[in-house]
């Protein structure tokens, strides 16, 4: 009965070398890690359509660069493997050294100073007014006037500091 037959070599044999499918996994993730540390730098919860799309579309570009039409469970086990090897890895190095924390997790951004905008960083992370005074009301604060400073930090989470 055809139901039932299973082709157990195809299953579990390589279909490649193991160690092509961890070379091209590193490369895929870390070049997208660095496209992403660049581009995506909002949290998970902030993360607008656009970009859940775009990464949702990445990783449906990356599949076949990380892959190459692998056929068997073997070969997506060894990939999520690398993968989940350079995750922990890369949170690894940067809780032990600070240079890569420095170099992986971009510095807090000031987004305003003493109740003023400073529109040339809100710019560059596409934060707007609103998205600050929404972080705002949520600390409780109404005013542009009464915030200390608030801040873009390396997770996209946006701090504010209220004044005294």
């Amino acid at each position: 009965m055809k139901l039932f037959a299973i082709d157990w070599h195809n299953t579990f044999a390589f279909t490649m070398s193991p160690v092509e499918l961890m070379i091209r996994g590193t490369l895929t993730y870390l070049a997208l890690f660095a496209m992403m540390r660049f581009v995506l730098k909002r949290e998970g919860g902030n993360v607008g359509l656009a970009d859940l799309l775009m990464t949702v579309m990445v990783a449906d570009a990356a599949q076949n660069a990380m892959a190459a039409e692998y056929k068997s469970v073997t070969d997506g086990l060894v990939l999520v493997g690398t993968i989940v090897f350079w995750n922990y890895a890369l949170d690894w190095l940067t809780f032990r050294f600070e240079g890569f924390r420095k170099l992986l997790e971009p510095a807090p951004l000031k987004l305003v100073v003493n109740g003023e905008m400073l529109r040339r960083n809100m710019r560059k992370e596409l934060v707007s007014e609103g998205d600050i005074m929404s972080h705002a009301r949520e600390s409780g604060i109404e005013s542009l006037q009464d915030i200390a400073a608030a801040y873009m930090e390396s997770d996209g989470k946006i701090s504010i500091i209220p004044k005294k």
